[in-house]
């Protein structure tokens, strides 16, 4: 709770009216002086219970702390690998968004496609044809008048 500039005005009054105005300055004296001195044994605790509660208690806390680090740090690792199976799982099924530079890679994959030769613009065999190949190449070579035939 704090005392404003008009709670003093008034209390300045009514001490003055009580005590009256020959004594006021004795008692403002008097009440500074006790004011001081509660102030300073107000420190004067707050300085003991620091250095024989406090720093104790901190000192006794900085080793669990580091005991406790690593493991926060593991906890940290799981969730994110949980959040990266997550993400994982509820991608199954959904087709995948296209990067800017994959849109590049097929576009110039497209391009490239159409200089070299697919298997579209290779003539295709038969298979009956490659096993008929495969079954006359022993008779070929038999034969030593015909060159065998390669595919």
């Amino acid at each position: 709770m704090k005392i404003g500039a008009t709670e003093l005005i008034v209390i300045f009054i009514v001490a003055l009216l009580v005590i009256g105005p020959d004594k006021l300055p004795y008692y403002a004296k008097k009440l500074g002086a006790a004011l001081k001195e509660f102030k300073k044994v107000s420190s004067d605790m707050t300085k003991d219970v620091r250095e024989s509660v406090i720093e104790p208690l901190e000192e006794a806390q900085k080793p669990l702390r580091e005991a406790i680090e690593p493991l926060e740090d593991l906890g940290k690792s799981i969730k994110k690998d949980m959040n990266d199976v997550n993400k994982d799982i509820k991608s199954i099924g959904k087709p995948e968004k296209k990067s800017a530079a994959k849109k590049e890679e097929e576009k110039n994959g497209s391009n490239a496609e159409e200089e070299t030769p697919t298997e579209e613009s290779v003539p295709e065999t038969s298979e009956t044809s490659v096993t008929e190949v495969a079954e006359e190449k022993p008779e070929a070579t038999e034969d030593k008048s015909e060159e065998p035939v390669t595919v």
